[in-house]
């Protein structure tokens, strides 16, 4: 079996996020290819929702997007935007969502609005979409970013998305009761933040790579001490993401 490139190990690292039996938020493209892997590996009976309302389906062939035709294949319900974010994510019905973005601060916080002077940017991106309802309603989310350092500074120049706020009790006196990033799944290895503080921490660095390279690739402190290395992917789990989830390589091979 060859060797995981960069983007499968993130990939598979993000899908072991999903427990069995939880009610997953997911988005276009890695996100995606993760359920489905979570759905074909350790986690059978997750129940899919996608935003434009389609729950549960079979996913027997990859989607293009979260309106593709193809998520309502055998779906248990065909929803709309209103029902999708109202009844199940409003409603708490949500247990993890996933997230991307342009930028991620020290508190998980996203930025997919803009760099620079909001009026005059540098750059602008597409803006939230549903990202800041996942991330304000979701019983936990899930980051997916590719690591690079000013992808990653200590804060964002633009919050479109909540994470922890600045940290401690600070976003549930911002009135989100649940919630919260439970992990920021990259390209080196996978952070997580202190239950009370949330502060961040590197929980592990990608077979390959190292605890000393992450930091050295990430804007804001990082503690180290307890790092190890990602448990690599398994023959399993890359023969169904290469053979099953995405044989045509549409999001895999164009981004690893």
């Amino acid at each position: 079996m060859r060797a995981p490139s960069t983007v499968e190990q993130m990939v598979v690292a993000a899908a072991r996020e999903i427990r069995d039996r939880e009610v997953v938020f997911t988005g276009t493209g890695l996100p995606m290819i993760a359920a489905m892997l979570a759905r074909r590996t350790h986690a059978p009976q997750c129940t899919l929702v996608f935003e434009a309302g389609a729950v549960d389906p079979e996913m027997l062939h990859l989607p293009m997007s979260v309106g593709d035709s193809r998520t309502l294949v055998g779906a248990a319900q065909a929803l709309g935007l209103m029902e999708a974010f109202g009844y199940l994510l409003q409603g708490g019905r949500v247990d993890v969502g996933f997230l991307g973005g342009a930028q991620v601060d020290r508190y998980g916080n996203i930025n997919a609005t803009a760099v620079g002077d909001y009026h005059r940017p540098t750059v602008r991106f597409s803006g939230s979409g549903g990202a800041a309802d996942v991330a304000a309603l979701a019983g936990r989310t899930v980051i997916i970013a590719r690591h690079e350092k000013r992808r990653f500074p200590e804060r964002v120049e633009y919050l479109t998305s909540p994470g922890w706020l600045t940290g401690g009790d600070s976003r549930r006196q911002a009135g989100m009761a649940r919630g919260g990033p439970a992990a920021l799944v990259t390209t080196l290895g996978l952070i997580r933040y202190r239950p009370e503080t949330h502060e961040p921490y590197l929980a592990s660095f990608h077979p390959g790579h190292t605890a000393e390279e992450v930091q050295a690739a990430t804007g804001f402190a990082l503690d180290l001490t307890e790092s190890a290395e990602t448990v690599a992917p398994t023959n399993e789990e890359l023969e169904i993401l290469r053979k099953v989830v995405d044989p045509e390589g549409v999001f895999l091979r164009r981004r690893g």
